[in-house]
């Protein structure tokens, strides 16, 4: 990569970085008042060495005990203006950061859940999670603390510099050939011990892993009688962790020699020098003292620097990688709303030469050339072995994908002319593998309709055969259901699901085999349940059991993204030749 090419990246990336700064605008006023005061902590820092210094000439000189009250009344101002203005500023940043990282927030969950389908095929759930909080985290640190204290320290060394000329402009120079080299050695120095830590921390987490897998599955390992190879690898990658350590020990012992030589060498030399000069007469003993103070400031805040900027780095990356989120095209998604009339739908659906590919998986047809009708209030099954298409179909109705080809029509309107929201708000689906909210069971159920009453909720969790377990419990409807459902069983959570849908009253339902991994009375009470629920709209029912869709009025056997078959049941078994025959026959022989 050419250096132009780096140089043009780190100006896109800070450009982003200020990007954010549009979340701050609303408290601007409260910011501006943090900057003036970080101005006035800067000057009232720069101030200190300068007064310190008088006070000495004042004290070598023996000037008048007036005199030298007066410099010290001087410093304690500058003492309590420090502290006050730095109280200020800082409660001044935390406002502001506090309220602009709940805004970035926001902003940024706001925009994920309204991201298609599509995006979260190519990310993980956990790295979104860390964008939304570790990568903001950061942020916060940035917004609160690091631009502050690179404004502050930026100021106190062009200001120091500035202050150290007019004491004595031949001191300054020397200082800027001993210092400064002093300070940058130090700093590739400290990054290269901190290289180390980084290799220590990396095995001890690594060798925790160990530890947490074998204990984990400790009957494995009993199992196999592996005790002791788990016992060698835990100490092989320990005793790699010592080694780093011990390496990194001797690195850091040179360093501590250098710093002692360096630092402490550097300040005699400036020392050294000072005197020659106070003997010449050019400066006086209270000068040398100020500079002598004024060098150690920029020194410190030259080391502080390097921690300033790693600092602005991370947040930049940070930054880059929510923004990779931020700048990704939306859903065209609204807040729920009473249907348009033009837009309510009678339940009749085309498929017309459809193709589809995932955006994951281009070279791949998932579906080829897809056409078939459905009627209004029909229960249509689709069937075929795994990978054939299914959930993909179901996937293209609730409009999660775009089709590749061809055109998916409602009530002989084009999907894509119905807004995204009003399609699926008459759409319900009813998973094989049901996913309830850790909330209370009548905040699953009333996911399908939030503004349900009390009386709607019972009466579709009695539809649903679900009223008399939760009459059961002691909450009832208050009942926890605990993360993902954990605290029901299959059939219940299944049961939930539907009196969700039913409340939902949607004009297309979509089932995915609900009763295939559930006991036998389970399956009785979820398939009545069901049948309730087909009644009256259009069923679109993946079939894994072909026993469930003897009654359905028509059913599509699909083979490697093609309809290969269509016709009631009854049609699909005279044909002997045919998939849906083989299926039937492994299916009811077994």
């Amino acid at each position: 990569m050419t250096k132009k090419k780096r140089q043009r990246i780190t100006r896109e990336s800070l450009k982003k970085t200020l990007r954010l700064y549009r979340f701050m605008k609303p408290y601007r006023f409260e910011f501006y008042i943090g900057l003036f005061f970080l101005l006035v902590t800067s000057a009232a820092t720069l101030a200190f060495p300068r007064l310190l210094g008088i006070l000495v000439h004042l004290g070598t000189t023996s000037e008048s005990q007036h005199k030298i009250n007066q410099v010290m009344l001087v410093l304690a101002a500058v003492l309590v203006m420090q502290a006050i203005s730095s109280f200020i500023r800082t409660n001044m940043f935390v406002r502001v950061t506090s309220k602009t990282l709940a805004a970035i927030r926001q902003h940024t969950y706001s925009h994920l859940i309204r991201l298609p389908m599509s995006f979260f095929l190519k990310r993980r759930v956990g790295e979104l999670n860390s964008r939304i909080s570790s990568d903001i985290s950061l942020l916060e640190d940035t917004l609160t603390s690091t631009v502050a204290d690179f404004l502050r320290t930026v100021l106190i060394i062009i200001g120091g510099i500035i202050f150290l000329f007019f004491i004595s402009a031949k001191l300054t120079l020397f200082m800027l050939m001993v210092l400064p080299v002093v300070v940058i050695i130090a700093i590739i120095f400290g990054r290269f011990i901190k290289g180390f830590s980084k290799k220590v921390q990396q095995g001890v987490a690594e060798s925790n892993t160990i530890v947490e897998e074998t204990l984990q599955g400790v009957q494995n390992v009993k199992a196999y009688a592996n005790e002791f190879f788990e016992i060698g690898r835990y100490s092989a990658k320990t005793n790699d962790v010592a080694q780093t350590g011990i390496k990194g020990g001797w690195y850091r012992s040179w360093f501590s020699a250098f710093m002692i030589v360096g630092m402490f060498g550097a300040m005699v030399a400036v020392i050294w020098r000072g005197t020659i000069l106070i003997s010449t007469g050019q400066i006086d003993a209270g000068q040398l003292f100020s500079f002598v103070l004024y060098s150690a400031f920029i020194a410190g805040m030259m080391g502080g620097l390097a921690d300033v900027y790693a600092r602005l780095q991370k947040a930049i990356g940070a930054t880059e990688n929510l923004f990779e989120i931020l700048d990704e095209p939306i859903e065209a998604v609204e807040p729920q709303k009473v249907i348009a009339p033009k837009n309510l739908l009678n339940g009749n659906i085309e498929f017309k030469e459809v193709s589809f590919r995932y955006p994951n998986r281009e070279e791949t047809d998932v579906l080829r050339n897809i056409s078939v009708k459905i009627e209004a209030n029909q229960q249509i099954a689709l069937v075929g072995p795994s990978g054939a298409g299914k959930s993909t179909i179901v996937n293209l109705l609730l409009h999660f994908y775009e089709v590749s080809a061809g055109q998916i029509l409602f009530d002989g309107k084009d999907m894509r002319d119905i807004p995204l929201t009003e399609l699926r708000q008459q759409i319900a689906v009813v998973p094989q593998d049901v996913f309830l909210f850790g909330g209370t069971i009548r905040e699953n159920i009333a996911y399908g309709h939030h503004d349900a009453s009390e009386e709607e909720i019972i009466e579709a969790a009695r539809n649903a055969n679900a009223w008399q377990f939760i009459e059961a419990t002691t909450n009832r409807l208050d009942t926890i259901v605990g993360e993902r459902g954990i605290q029901l069983s299959g059939g219940q959570r299944q049961r939930i699901a539907i009196a969700r849908a039913m409340l939902k009253n949607p004009r297309i339902l979509i089932l995915d085999e609900a009763t295939s991994a559930l006991d036998s009375e389970s399956e009785r009470q979820v398939q009545e349940a069901l049948e309730k629920l087909m009644r009256g709209r259009t069923s679109v029912v993946i079939a894994h059991r072909l026993s469930t869709i003897r009654q359905a009025d028509q059913i599509l056997v699909l083979e490697q993204g093609q309809i290969i078959q269509k016709g009631t049941h009854q049609q699909l078994v005279e044909d002997t030749a045919g998939l849906y025959y083989s299926l039937s026959e492994l299916q009811f022989t077994s």
